[in-house]
């Protein structure tokens, strides 16, 4: 059910569901072997992370708002769950070439819908301890932007350990919005930094990148077009074509000789001043990005269900 009766049409959300993490640790296993792509794997009962995914983000944004950046090659994973949802929210890139061009062809395509729109950047494959506290965070920051327009805000965790295949956030010293909830300028951003570096950024009160971003779309666009030109220039070729029945035969061409590219590298790492960071306090997050933390969320999980039933 709904915790947010939100009446702002002009919020989205694209839920990042297109990549292929190939590492074994990383990855669900089916029956006989067969590995499947984090996000749709059952780490946690029956329902795979990326359905976990879709009714978190359901307790605040409308099914209709909501667009899923998808890769073809998966499409037997994800055909059962998406089989009730219209065509149009699905975006189905030919091939995976990095969070870049999958936010931007997601972004492009809401563009010509509701070009004034607010977006959400979801992605599909992580764990949350508390989904109603985790989309509260969402709506500060959708309000934050609908108020100063110019802001792209990143939700940032207060980590547990000095992770090294995180990325990192360190917070300007003062808020830049002091509100109950104050939001933070990005002073600088690390993208998988070293041990002792991590160890460093720990002490320092840096926090961990949750890779949940919401700002508007024409912002998010002009970063494109700032920092990532060349790609930027190649999708806007294509536009007239997005929503059109000539819109996959456009696509294919395109992504034959586009090159991967990554969207904390290239949009984060060099943070832009209307960068800034939401803090997410009071609950549990992890990316779920090898075993270990599978099995450190998993206890926790159980850890809970157990004092839950005592």
């Amino acid at each position: 059910m709904k915790i947010f009766d939100s009446d702002r049409p002009r919020r989205w959300a694209i839920i990042l569901a297109g990549g292929e993490d190939r590492r074994p640790l990383a990855r669900g296993r089916r029956p006989g072997g067969r590995t499947v792509p984090r996000q749709f794997s059952r780490v946690f009962g029956v329902r795979t992370l990326f359905q976990q995914t879709l009714e978190r983000l359901g307790l605040m944004v409308d099914p209709e708002h909501t667009l899923i950046s998808l890769t073809q090659t998966h499409e037997r994973h994800y055909a059962p769950v998406v089989a009730n949802l219209s065509p149009r929210q699905l975006v189905i890139q030919p091939a995976n070439r990095g969070t870049a061009p999958a936010i931007l062809y997601s972004l492009l395509r809401l563009s010509v819908r509701a070009p004034n729109a607010s977006v959400a950047l979801i992605p599909s494959d992580h764990y949350v301890s508390d989904d109603r506290l985790f989309m509260r965070y969402v709506q500060r920051a959708f309000g934050a932007v609908e108020r100063h327009g110019e802001l792209i805000i990143l939700l940032g965790i207060p980590p547990e350990t000095a992770e090294t295949s995180y990325g990192w956030i360190e917070p300007a010293e003062h808020p830049l919005l002091t509100t109950v909830y104050p939001i933070y300028k990005v002073r600088a951003f690390w993208e998988k930094p070293h041990s002792s570096w991590a160890r460093e950024l720990l002490a320092r009160g840096c926090l961990w990148n949750s890779f949940v971003v919401v700002a508007r779309v024409q912002t998010l666009l002009q970063a494109f077009e700032d920092r990532l030109p060349q790609l930027n220039y190649a999708f806007l070729r294509i536009l007239p074509a997005l929503e059109t029945q000539y819109e996959a035969q456009a696509l294919t061409r395109l992504y034959l000789g586009l090159a991967p590219a990554n969207f904390s590298r290239r949009i984060l790492a060099d943070p832009r001043p209307n960068l800034a960071v939401l803090p997410v306090l009071g609950l549990h997050w992890s990316d779920l990005g090898n075993a270990r933390r599978v099995m450190e969320v998993l206890c926790r999980v159980q850890t809970s269900r157990g004092y839950a039933n005592g």
